[in-house]
Formats: C-alpha cells, structure tokens, sequence
C-alpha cells in the first residue's frame, strides 16, 4: 500500500506540473521574469522563467492527498513554498536578488523545516558508533539544506539538465526510503521526481520555460528534506553514502566552479563558464547530447547508490560474501568509469585534441604557443567553442 501511495503521488505530481507549466510560463512573461539571453548563456532567445511555481503545486497536491499531517511534513512544505517565493521574487526582479539576500531568504526557508525536527541528529558510519551531533545538529542541518539548493541551482544552466537530474536523484531516494521503511519520505521523493519528470515535459531540450531560482531551489530543498528524512534518520551503515553518491554530479560540478571562483580570487556567486554543461557546450556538444551524457552519469551513480541498498554485501557480523562484494564493485568500477570519462576523457583530452587542431591553424603560433594557450584554457574554463570537423 505504501508503494501504491508513492506511484500515485508521482503520478498526481507529474500531472499536475504537465498541466500547470504553461500557465506559469505565462504567468512568468505577464510579470516580467524573463531569462534574457547572456554572453555565458547557452539560449539565444527570452525565455519565461517561474517554472518552480508549477513544480511546487505538483508536490503541494500530493502531499496533502498522500503524506499525513505531521509536523514535519508541515514544516518541509512551508519551507517548499518560502524558498519558492524566495526564488520567484528573485527571477521577477531585474537583475535578481542582491546575493546577500537571497542567501538570506534560503536560510530563512531552510530554518522552517528544520524547526519542525527536519534534522541530523546523529552520522551512522560503517564499523563505528553513530556519532551523536547534539545541539550542532541545527545549524549542520541548516548549512547542509542551504548547500543542496545552491549546488541544484548552479546545475541549472542548460535545458533540461537541473530537473532531469532532479528526477532520477529524487526517483532514487524514494526506492531506498521506501526499502527502509521512511513511508513519509519516500512518498515526499516519489511526489518530487514526478513534479520534476512534469516539468522536464516542457524543459528539455528546446525548452519553452525555465524553472528559475524558484524551481531549482525549491527542488534543492526538497532533496535536502528528502535525504534528512528517509536515510540520514535511519540506521543503516551506509547512510551518509547515499546522499554523498546521489547527488555526486550537481556537488561535484559547484564544487569545481567554487574552487576556481576561490582560486581566481572571484566572488563565489558571480557567474562564468565554469560549469561542466559550458565546457561541454565549449568542446562542441549540443544541449541535447550535453544533458544526456550527464543523465547517464547520474544514473550510473544512482545505480550504485541502489546497489549498496540492495546488494548483501555483508552479514550482520560485518562479515563480507565475496560474490555479491564482487557485483558491487562491478557496479562502482562502471560509475567510476562513467565520471573518469566524462571529466577528465571529454572535459581534457578531446578539448585539448580539438583545441590543438583549431590553434595549428594559426600559423603565427608556435608549438610551444599552442601548448601554453592549451594550458590556460583548460586551467580558467575560459575559450571560445572548438570546431568540430
């Protein structure tokens, strides 16, 4: 019956969200929340924003038809709807939030469900102890809520990509919490993955609206919720894994670009073409074929994720079956494989293959002109595309 209940909140919010995103992409240019194209952007036309609006009335609907009235599913849904007006007031206004701001009405909206006991209170971790977090249990909580919107948030830069990877992010929690018996949190998960599925309806690739700040945040805090709720709360040995190897694309593409920000001496919120869906655009792959690559990606992260769930790796006395220790390792070596290839095989060696072919055609430059310019580029992200012939 609970894994009725979460079909069916996936399918309500996917419903919902198909049928109401049109209305919010014409509510978005009546308003003025317009994504006017920029030099670092990778559309080429206005686009209406406030796709979030849509996304959150798909998890409202079917939370309240599907989750109980609990505190804490009041809490993660009024913060759900703060953080989206957050966002939405940020896409309408010209020029968005003063940084400042922003970054004060996300913790404003993270602290409402963390109040309502939407927290860490302990990290379970494999051969020891749960270690007890205490009262720094809040503000850790706080912190790690805020950081999962802004690194959603900075995934989304290309059509489709935020809210597909989203999707299968939020598809996954609801197996593994479900299987854990976090009946609440893995109907919260199935409700967000439709209403992110709803949306990519009319998000990928050539999009017709944006989800904006109030979508990607909306979806970053949700994910949060979601992690806190159905595996961070339970026992199980790997749960600080889960959400770490899940969410490990969107953290590891705002990690890179906050660690150049630092290192460039750039202010951590200004925006450039750092990410992996610019670099990858840089290199000459289009929308399509960029999201793509990322969605199975994430998926080869998500199939390991289910994998440590699933697989019975060990017994009880934390002794290990070498067979399935052997599958779930075949499982890590193709996620390992999927993130190799695509960072350093895609990212590096062809752009530097593409690059040094287009530099040669320069006659001015010399070999060791080349390989330095080479050198630059792939070190600041920042060249123009290389053509692909």
């Amino acid at each position: 019956m609970n894994d009725l209940d979460a079909l069916w909140a996936f399918l309500v919010a996917a419903a919902v969200a198909v049928l109401l995103t049109p209305l919010a992409a014409r509510l978005a240019n009546r308003v003025g929340a317009v994504a006017l194209p920029r030099e670092r952007d990778l559309h080429d036309s206005p686009m209406p924003r406030l796709g979030g609006l849509a996304i959150l009335a798909g998890v409202v609907l079917a939370g309240a038809l599907f989750l109980p009235a609990a505190q804490s599913t009041r809490g993660i849904l009024a913060g759900a709807a703060a953080i989206t007006l957050v966002g939405a007031v940020d896409d309408a206004k010209p020029g968005g939030l003063h940084p400042v701001v922003k970054f004060l009405g996300q913790f404003a909206a993270a602290l409402i469900p963390v109040t309502c006991d939407v927290r860490v209170e302990n990290i379970t971790l494999p051969f020891i102890d749960p270690f007890e977090l205490g009262d720094w249990s809040y503000p850790l909580t706080l912190v790690g809520i805020v950081a999962v919107m802004n690194v959603v948030n900075f995934t989304d830069g290309v059509d489709g990509l935020a809210a597909g990877v989203c999707t299968i992010a939020a598809a996954t929690f609801a197996v593994i919490a479900l299987s854990l018996d976090r009946v609440d949190a893995g109907i919260l998960a199935a409700a967000t993955a439709g209403a992110a599925v709803g949306f990519l309806r009319h998000n990928f690739h050539p999009a017709s609206v944006f989800m904006g700040d109030s979508g990607s945040n909306l979806l970053g805090l949700l994910l949060a919720c979601v992690a806190i709720q159905g595996v961070l709360k339970t026992a199980a040995v790997v749960a600080l894994f889960f959400p770490l190897v899940i969410l490990a694309v969107p953290a590891a593409d705002a990690t890179f670009v906050v660690a150049k920000r630092i290192k460039y001496r750039r202010p951590v919120y200004s925006a450039d073409t750092w990410h992996f869906h610019h670099r990858f655009a840089a290199i000459g792959f289009s929308q399509r074929r960029t999201v793509l690559y990322l969605y199975a990606w994430t998926l080869s992260l998500a199939a390991l994720a289910l994998a440590m769930r699933f697989i019975p790796y060990s017994d009880d006395d934390g002794s290990f079956n070498a067979g399935w220790v052997a599958l779930l390792a075949v499982f890590g070596t193709i996620a390992l494989a999927a993130s190799v290839y695509l960072v350093f095989v895609l990212e590096i060696l062809k752009f530097r293959r593409f690059r040094e072919r287009q530099l040669r055609r320069d006659a001015t430059l010399s070999q060791s002109e080349i390989e330095d310019e080479i050198e630059r580029e792939v070190e600041t992200g920042e060249f123009d595309v290389v053509a692909r012939d």
